[in-house]
C-alpha cells in the first residue's frame, strides 16, 4: 500500500466516523424514547481498519448513571443499526458498540486540581506580605 492509499484510506476511515457519529447523536437526541439515554453525548465515533466495526464513544450529564445510559445505548444497537442503513451509502453497515469517554471527567479532575493549586498560591501569597 502506498502513502497516497494509506492517506486515502484514513480519509474515508474518518469520514465515515464521522457520518455514522452524526446519524447516532441524531437518533439519540431526537428520535430514541428510551429515557436511559436521555442527556447522553456521542463524543466520537472509531472505526475499524476494515470499516465493519465501529466503537462510539458518549459522555452524560454527572449524574452517575453511565451503567445506565450504557444499557439504554445498548439496548438501542439494532435501531440504532437501521437508521444507519436507511441514512448512509454503505456497502456494509458496521457493528457498533458503545463506550464511555471518561475524557471529560478526567478534564474536570484536573480542573479542580489547578483551581486547589491556584488557591493555595494564592493563600502562600497573602501570607507573605
Amino acid at each position: 500500500m502506498t502513502k497516497k492509499d494509506d492517506l486515502m484510506s484514513n480519509f474515508r476511515k474518518n469520514r465515515v466516523a464521522e457520518l455514522i457519529r452524526e446519524v447516532v447523536s441524531d437518533v439519540v437526541n431526537n428520535d430514541a424514547k428510551d429515557p436511559r439515554i436521555q442527556g447522553v453525548t456521542i463524543t466520537e465515533v472509531k472505526m475499524s481498519s476494515d470499516l465493519k466495526t465501529a466503537r462510539i464513544y458518549f459522555c452524560c450529564l454527572a449524574d452517575g448513571k453511565t451503567e445506565i445510559h450504557l444499557a439504554g445505548l445498548q439496548s438501542a444497537e439494532g435501531f440504532i443499526r437501521k437508521r444507519l442503513r436507511d441514512e448512509l451509502d454503505l456497502k456494509y453497515i458496521p457493528q457498533i458498540s458503545f463506550f464511555y469517554d471518561s475524557s471529560f471527567d478526567y478534564s474536570d479532575h484536573i480542573n479542580s486540581l489547578l483551581k486547589s493549586v491556584i488557591i493555595e498560591d494564592g493563600e502562600a501569597d497573602d501570607r507573605t506580605d
